[in-house]
């Protein structure tokens, strides 16, 4: 195993505990409005800036605990989130101008489906996670 794919799985957790953080942090200062982090979007309405996080923080929270616990569906509920974290990207990007509205905003959307391809398929194929979560038994 080369370098790269040896400490990838780390990076992983550094990220996902960032995205962990990112989203408790965004439902910290959506349910306590006196505090101001300035995560909040004040073009998406209440209920799609809680899908927002809670999506993120679910992601984040599925992946670390189920890595810790090697928990055997970990790689199916990581595809799932990225399909909720895509979709709602979508109605962000498309209803709400979400990435400062324009053209660029669909590339900026192009890129974050790619890395959810590209997790997913890592997820699902790469021997590091099959090994990890032993789906090759």
């Amino acid at each position: 195993m080369n370098s790269i794919a040896k400490w990838f799985p780390y990076a992983l957790l550094l990220l996902f505990t960032a995205l962990t953080a990112w989203g408790l942090l965004g439902m910290v200062e959506y349910f306590v409005p006196t505090v101001k982090l300035g995560l909040q979007n004040a073009k998406f309405p209440t209920g799609l800036q809680f899908l927002h996080f809670a999506s993120i923080l679910a992601a984040g929270t599925v992946f670390l605990v189920g890595y810790v616990v090697r928990w055997r569906h970990t790689p199916f509920a990581m595809v799932l989130l990225f399909a909720v974290m895509a979709t709602l990207c979508f109605v962000e990007t498309v209803d709400f101008m979400a990435f400062g509205g324009g053209n660029t905003r669909f590339l900026v959307m192009s890129l974050e489906y790619v890395m959810y391809l590209g997790l997913s398929f890592y997820f699902l194929r790469s021997s590091a996670m099959n090994q990890r979560f032993s789906l090759d038994t």
